[in-house]
């Protein structure tokens, strides 16, 4: 297993990663059968988890390839991720500090390729066209997106965005967003990549949530909440708590999930450049 660096990468998501870890959901059952079905995978070929996080999605799939490689360019992310694989006896992963920047790289090739609410922070095109190369003439790429429990759909979600705003100044309760994808949807870059063959299936299911899940889910994200809290973080978690608990003293919350998920392969099962 690859060593992974201690230092601060400062990017969207360097103070984010002992909470990711632990109040990041985890994807569905019947979400990775689907994965491995159309991957083929059958404890043998490579998977490559671009902006990998904690390692969530990484280690849900290890155990059906010969080899995984979890890349990401937050080194706090990759110590958790690494720290969670030693925890469940996962010896297969590679840790790798970088991101979609850094590819092709040493990397090699793979069967499948997975981005697990992650690729709309890439040049998504570049990216595609770089993994013609990197990816098996049979092999998938996957593009999983879920729900974002701070894009309210429900009541307790929005007392949650609530509490949170009358904390911050105006303004600073904005988490950065890709201008490119309010323009054009992985679709369509998709189809205009090697990768054009495209499936889309949704997965909906409820998600439960406590007021702690709640809380730390809210220090995992791009904005930087508990530095913008500073002293206040406190005050703010027993603010969020009291509010949620006059909605249902008992303090468990239900999320209608909607997991959008794009197996994209290429048309004619050939890569489109010579691996060079």
């Amino acid at each position: 297993m690859a060593a992974v660096a201690s230092s601060s990468s400062g990017g969207l998501f360097a103070d984010a990663a002992w909470h990711y870890a632990r109040y990041r959901p985890g994807y569905p059952q019947v979400f990775l059968d689907e994965v491995i079905r159309r991957a083929g995978l059958d404890g043998t070929g490579r998977l490559l988890d671009l902006g990998c996080g904690t390692g969530q999605l990484t280690l849900a799939i290890a155990a059906h390839v010969a080899t995984a490689v979890g890349l990401d360019p937050e080194p706090e992310m990759l110590a958790e991720a690494a720290s969670q694989a030693q925890a469940q006896k996962t010896s297969n992963v590679i840790w790798e500090q970088g991101d979609s920047a850094d590819l092709p790289g040493q990397f090699g090739r793979f069967r499948l390729v997975t981005m697990g609410r992650s690729f709309h922070w890439m040049d998504r095109a570049q990216v595609l066209t770089t993994l013609d190369d990197m990816v098996e003439d049979s092999g998938v790429v996957v593009i999983a997106n879920d729900n974002c429990l701070v894009r309210p759909s429900t009541t307790w979600q929005r007392t949650i965005e609530d509490v949170q705003r009358s904390f911050l100044p105006p303004g600073r309760d904005q988490r950065p967003i890709p201008v490119d994808v309010l323009h054009v949807r992985h679709e369509q870059i998709l189809a205009n990549s090697p990768f054009s063959q495209v499936h889309r299936q949704v997965f909906e299911f409820a998600r439960p949530w406590t007021i702690e899940q709640a809380i730390g889910y809210l220090y995992s994200t791009s904005l930087p909440l508990r530095r913008l809290l500073g002293d206040k973080r406190t005050a703010f978690e027993d603010a969020v708590t009291a509010a949620l608990r006059d909605l249902d003293p008992t303090g468990h919350f239900i999320e209608p999930v909607s997991l959008e998920v794009l197996f994209a392969t290429r048309a004619d099962g050939k890569r489109h450049r010579p691996a060079g």
